[in-house]
């Protein structure tokens, strides 16, 4: 592989999720595209990076400050939705059932990777927190260990304020089998089972 085509895929790398077959796959797909494919590519990313900032208010990604969520007075001001990252946002808004406002902490406690809570937006949620405004906190962390270490945290720095902490439902997805679900799921349906 030439110099040149290995800087490309290294870039690709880079991404999350991204290994060196997929990123060298991407760097062959990119550089077989004619001129004018490339050039729109880094155009829309090089646009939409000078046009995205952090909301000062929620820390999720906007092209505005405040970002349209936290600006909108229909939305329900006094609970506020706690996520991991942007697309977070993104995917509880897409199920059009939830109507409060949101606080991206862009990460979740990982002592072994060197995440505390100061490399979290943890101290911009108590700011918020300090006004007679929010009623409820719902913690929306992934249900991994990060994740669940987070909400602990969270649960025990809010409580003591007399604000209500929540943290969302999990268990088997729509469409799951409990045949194939995992400990930690099947615990966490069981757990948060309601009557019909």
């Amino acid at each position: 592989m030439n110099r040149e085509l290995e800087q490309v895929a290294e870039q690709f790398r880079k991404l999350p999720g991204i290994g060196v077959k997929s990123a060298r796959r991407l760097a062959y797909f990119m550089l077989e595209r004619p001129q004018e494919d490339v050039d729109a590519f880094l155009a829309a990313i090089k646009n939409a990076r000078s046009k995205v900032c952090y909301c000062s208010i929620c820390c999720n990604l906007s092209t505005s400050d405040p970002c349209e969520i936290c600006s909108d007075d229909r939305r329900d001001h006094s609970v506020i939705c706690v996520v991991e990252q942007p697309q977070d946002v993104t995917a509880l808004e897409q199920s059009q059932e939830y109507h409060g406002l949101y606080h991206v902490l862009h990460g979740a406690l990982s002592p072994l990777d060197g995440i505390g809570p100061e490399q979290l937006k943890i101290k911009e949620l108590l700011k918020r927190l300090e006004t007679d405004t929010v009623k409820e906190v719902i913690i929306a962390t992934d249900p991994d260990t990060e994740g669940e270490a987070t909400a602990y945290y969270l649960s025990r720095l809010i409580k003591p304020s007399g604000i209500k902490v929540t943290r969302i439902g999990r268990g088997i997805p729509a469409g799951g089998a409990i045949g194939f679900s995992d400990g930690m799921t099947l615990a966490g349906a069981v757990e948060n089972r309601k009557e019909i």
